[in-house]
């Protein structure tokens, strides 16, 4: 099963970029976007609604120019889940999970938490609230791939220019240690189960000619860690400022 994330900052102007074209000559089983920025009902075109998926959309619910997150099956899921229950966030278009029998799979946008004290206090709740809910559903007798901009760095070879810096978006103390512990805690980074390769970044904030940072990632569950057959990010092609992350796991749907 080949799974294929990405932040298209923009799934329209993405579009422009020819990303649906790209996408299907990857012929993913599933296909996780975040950052959609548009309502699914201002889509115009069939080029957003390929005929051989079943396309879900979750849209920001008061201002559907911001955020937003979508899911592209191949094959038909037994239920989409809109949201995660956070009374706070649901309404603003962050998580859309796919679910099939023993798996699912959700696409998550992490608030970024820059502009301010105000931001960062709402991506902290937002983070205590994912985690008691990823720890809570560590019980039940399901597999889940989170595939996200999870706006959030684990380790130092993660950030190409990070020294001692801990202004880089997800680097802060608190953010490494909220990751580190959920790594610690029943899920791994699927990405770097299998590529320990130093160099490989998602996201460039800044722009081509600052530093990267590897902030997009699909996050499992450790107990798919090793059915993960080959992981590899593709920032020669550019949809937008973050780089698509390709994995193929061992698992049929």
């Amino acid at each position: 099963m080949k799974v294929v994330s990405l932040v298209v900052e923009g799934l329209e102007q993405a579009q422009e970029s020819g990303l649906f074209e790209w996408l299907g000559e990857e012929d993913a089983d599933i296909i996780c976007l975040q950052d959609s920025r548009c309502s699914e009902y201002s889509l115009k075109g069939d080029v957003f609604f390929p005929p051989e998926y079943n396309a879900y959309f979750l849209d920001d619910f008061e201002n559907p120019n911001r955020n937003g997150v979508a899911i592209y099956c191949k094959k038909l899921p037994k239920a989409i889940m809109s949201g995660l229950g956070f009374a706070d966030f649901d309404s603003q278009g962050l998580y859309l999970q796919a679910d099939y029998d023993n798996l699912s799979i959700g696409s998550l946008l992490m608030p970024s938490g820059s502009g301010g004290d105000t931001a960062m206090n709402s991506k902290l709740k937002f983070m205590e609230l994912l985690g008691q809910h990823l720890q809570k559903v560590r019980n039940k007798r399901r597999d889940f791939i989170l595939c996200g901009g999870w706006e959030l760095c684990g380790h130092p070879i993660d950030a190409e220019e990070s020294g001692n810096r801990r202004d880089l978006p997800g680097f802060s103390d608190i953010e490494q240690g909220w990751l580190q512990s959920l790594y610690a805690n029943g899920y791994c980074d699927a990405f770097r189960a299998i590529n320990s390769d130093p160099d490989e970044f998602t996201w460039w904030p800044d722009g081509d000619d600052a530093g990267g940072l590897r902030t997009d990632t699909h996050i499992v569950s450790m107990s798919l860690d090793g059915r993960i057959n080959d992981a590899s990010i593709n920032p020669a092609d550019a949809f937008s400022n973050h780089a698509p992350v390709i994995i193929e796991y061992d698992l049929d749907l």
